[in-house]
């Protein structure tokens, strides 16, 4: 039985180390979705400025034009590198939210051997017990008759 006692002390230090794990994944996970919400905000404002000053007819000479053209061409150059940062950001989101699922899964799979060592461990205690009582009950012979 000790060993048995052992081994849940052991399963509930590494359910423990587990759900530290788990929190940290979740820790990490929650910054990358952050990083990514961010990101997409970039996107977006981006997006809206190109939209704003392509549509704007104001220029007074050419040189004013030109320049608005090459201020254009600029944003569009950011709004590229941003498209780049957004798809690995929300890789890099994705790989964070899939390594705290697997953190959970491995938290849980320890939890199912605590609550099953704890079973065996109150079973066997059950069935040690269940003989004394009888004979403390006065019964005659062996639990098999």
């Amino acid at each position: 039985m000790s060993a048995d006692r052992a081994k849940l002390k052991r399963l509930r230090r590494l359910e423990r180390l587990r759900a530290i794990t788990r929190q940290t994944a979740l820790g990490e996970a929650a910054k990358a979705e952050t990083t990514l919400a961010q990101v997409i905000t970039l996107e977006a404002r981006t997006a809206a400025l190109i939209t704003a000053y392509a549509a704007r007819r104001d220029a007074i000479d050419g040189g004013e034009l030109q320049r608005m053209q090459q201020f254009i061409a600029g944003l569009t150059r950011i709004a590229d590198t941003t498209a780049g940062d957004l798809a690995r950001a929300r890789s890099h989101a994705d790989a964070r939210a899939a390594e705290a699922a697997e953190a959970e899964r491995r938290r849980a799979a320890v939890e199912d051997r605590v609550s099953a060592t704890q079973q065996r461990i109150a079973r066997k205690a059950a069935e040690s017990a269940t003989p004394a009582a009888a004979a403390a009950k006065g019964a005659v012979g062996t639990a098999l008759e």
